[in-house]
């Protein structure tokens, strides 16, 4: 067990053997070279970073649609149609409400929806995910810069919820379109030090998987869904 006691001897142990004093941060603490974090795209209107989004996320092979609020059960109807989804998965959450979903949601207790339910086990949930061929989630942002969605795991969505199902449609509020990852980090720091958030990682996600770094080829879909939508709705 790395308690501070043995990463300490640990260290020292280090730095007696590479014949050099122990490096301190507090005598040489971080400075950033510049503030491209917070700069980066700083001063953008919501519709201009709505702009920017659209062209980062097809740039990554996304398919980027908007929709007002009162359309959005009609909007997913369609998706799911055109894709033919047979086999949903959904999430365990509240939002359903927050996005006017409730009775789209009612409509859909099938034998063919499943949720992923934060009080069963991890492998019923991991099967369901894996037996669907669509899942419809809720990012909590969605960065203007890169295309990528940031989503906490939390119980009722958990990690393999993104990855396994064969389509994968993520909802954002278009307010929660930000920059860059400094500003969704910031949030993320916040509500974890209040107690409001307890999270096992921060899901990441820069449209489907490609094969793009092997071979100079370039498969979309290669692990992971097969294409992915992000619904954005433009008055929330």
């Amino acid at each position: 067990m790395m308690d501070k006691a043995n990463r300490e001897a640990f260290l020292n142990n280090i730095a007696t053997h590479a014949k050099r004093p122990r490096h301190q941060l507090a005598n040489h603490p971080f400075k950033p070279l510049n503030n491209l974090p917070e700069s980066t795209l700083s001063g953008k209107t919501q519709d201009q970073l709505l702009a920017i989004a659209r062209h980062s996320s097809e740039e990554v092979h996304v398919d980027f649609r908007t929709t007002a609020k009162e359309n959005l059960a009609a909007a997913i109807n369609d998706y799911l149609q055109h894709k033919n989804i047979q086999h949903l998965i959904l999430p365990t959450t509240d939002l359903w409400q927050k996005f006017s979903l409730a009775d789209w949601q009612n409509q859909r207790l099938t034998e063919h929806t499943a949720y992923w339910e934060p009080g069963a086990d991890r492998q019923t949930n991991v099967q369901r995910a894996q037996n669907a061929d669509g899942a419809i989630g809720f990012a909590d942002f969605l960065l203007a810069e890169s295309g990528t969605i940031a989503v906490a795991t939390v119980p009722g969505q958990g990690r393999a919820f993104h990855f396994l199902p064969t389509h994968y449609l993520s909802i954002i509020p278009k307010s929660r379109i930000v920059p860059r990852s400094r500003q969704a980090m910031l949030y993320y720091e916040q509500k974890i030090k209040s107690g409001e958030l307890t999270t096992s990682n921060i899901n990441l996600i820069t449209g489907p998987s490609n094969s793009g770094d092997i071979e100079m080829v370039l498969v979309v879909g290669v692990h992971g869904p097969l294409d992915m939508t992000y619904m954005v709705v433009e008055d929330l």
